[in-house]
């Protein structure tokens, strides 16, 4: 496993690529991975870069210490404080109107938008508690693996805030609106059990067993055909917001481009010679 040059261990945000599975770790342990607006940019960097990486097939996502992730960092300003009494941020500015709306657009929703967006299966290990933002961090990944320790928690109505970070679009695509609403409204703690049982996590597992578990995974997925996987992950994310017709088109249209790839021949090649397919992630 090779870690990119620029970054020391001591870094925010870890990263290195190991047979074809980029590993993207949140390396803030003492804040529960609470993150700062730094580390946030850090994270969409990587999740590009991954997408445009040839030798990347699969994306895991991680963290270290006892928290997958906090949320943002309010002291670091991940996300606008207010005071109470004074209109102003947490600056002591006033506030301008559309100061807050511009502000998440540019941080959590970018945030969450180059996972859901990234080319390459994403795979979240949830080591730990995952609250706010790092519940919807994990969420926008494509697969969730949890550790048995591993909590989720909206908490976002517990400080009187609106979720923010996509969470009011994930979570009924992924559990229903009357569920979401219940997790949201309430804010209350989901074991790692419940979250697999209303389908928030695909498999729980001993805490001792997450990286092994999300290692395997991973390098299947990066075995697989990258190009295919990539429009079949894009093809999914959309059909909720699309009607039957342009998700049949934008089907045929994905198999289209699909078919131009070398692995879709291979694996057309490999079925008519009965053999195992060779892919090459092109």
């Amino acid at each position: 496993m090779t870690s990119s040059p620029e970054e020391s261990p001591e870094s925010v945000v870890r990263h290195a690529t190991d047979n074809g599975v980029a590993w993207i770790t949140l390396n803030r342990p003492a804040a529960m991975n609470a993150i700062t607006p730094d580390q946030r940019e850090r994270l969409i960097s990587r999740f590009d870069d991954a997408s445009a990486d040839p030798a990347v097939g699969a994306v895991v996502l991680t963290a270290t210490g006892k928290g997958f992730c906090a949320g943002a960092d309010l002291r670091g300003g991940g996300r606008p404080a207010p005071d109470t009494d004074t209109g102003t941020g947490s600056g002591g500015q006033e506030r301008v109107a559309g100061d807050v709306a511009r502000l998440i657009r540019r941080g959590a929703q970018r945030l969450i938008a180059a996972v859901l967006d990234c080319e390459k299966p994403v795979v979240a290990a949830v080591n730990g508690t995952a609250a706010g933002l790092g519940a919807h961090l994990a969420f926008a990944c494509d697969l969730v693996l949890a550790a048995e320790s591993a909590r989720f928690i909206e908490v976002f109505v517990r400080r009187g805030l609106v979720p923010d970070g996509g969470g009011a679009y994930l979570l009924p695509r992924l559990v229903g609106p009357q569920r979401a609403k219940e997790l949201m409204f309430f804010g209350d703690a989901l074991s790692a059990a419940e979250a697999e049982r209303i389908g928030l996590v695909n498999r729980v597992v001993p805490d001792d067993d997450l990286a092994g578990t999300a290692r395997e995974w991973a390098e299947r997925l990066a075995g697989g055909p990258t190009r295919a996987i990539a429009l079949t992950k894009q093809l999914v994310n959309e059909s909720l917001g699309a009607d039957r017709a342009a998700a049949f088109a934008a089907e045929a249209a994905a198999q289209e481009i699909n078919m131009t790839t070398a692995d879709a021949r291979e694996g057309v090649r490999a079925f008519a010679e009965r053999r195992a397919p060779r892919y090459q992630g092109r």
